[in-house]
């Protein structure tokens, strides 16, 4: 039990705990802001081009409701709003990764001097390029 617990809170100091709810909670955030921009910004210009039909309300009934019994129906619209939602979520995930991705390689790239290299792919450029100039050398004395 004791290995557990030291474990535990090893994964809970080391920032794991932290940073998977930092991810969430902004996560959270993102999620209201994709509904507002999807419910207030994309849905209201969709129902004008379809005369002011509001996608939400849109379902195929399979029974129609009676005196006891509930109506049954398939809610398609709100299908559509939730995919919609996913499009923009994506789209906007593609966007964060594919600018982080752009600043990755400007860092790890040993020549350009406007962003500062770490150092790790700093050393592996200088062995590569001691490398180079090695197999240069032996290529010359195989005559």
């Amino acid at each position: 039990m004791k290995s557990f617990i030291k474990e535990f809170k090893n994964f809970a100091v080391k920032g794991n705990m932290i940073d998977m709810a930092v991810g969430i909670i902004i996560g959270t955030a993102f999620n209201n802001v994709v509904n507002t921009l999807v419910k207030k910004v994309v849905m209201p210009p969709l129902s004008l081009l379809t005369d002011d039909v509001n996608l939400n309300e849109r379902k195929y009934i399979l029974r129609e409701a009676a005196e006891d019994v509930q109506e049954v129906a398939i809610g398609y619209g709100e299908l559509i709003e939730v995919l919609i939602d996913f499009l923009v979520i994506a789209l906007t995930i593609f966007v964060v990764i594919k600018g982080i991705n752009r600043f990755k390689k400007k860092a790890e790239d040993p020549k350009n001097k406007t962003v500062e290299t770490p150092k790790n792919i700093e050393l592996l450029s200088n062995i590569e390029r001691l490398m180079q100039e090695q197999n240069a050398l032996l290529k010359k004395k195989k005559p």
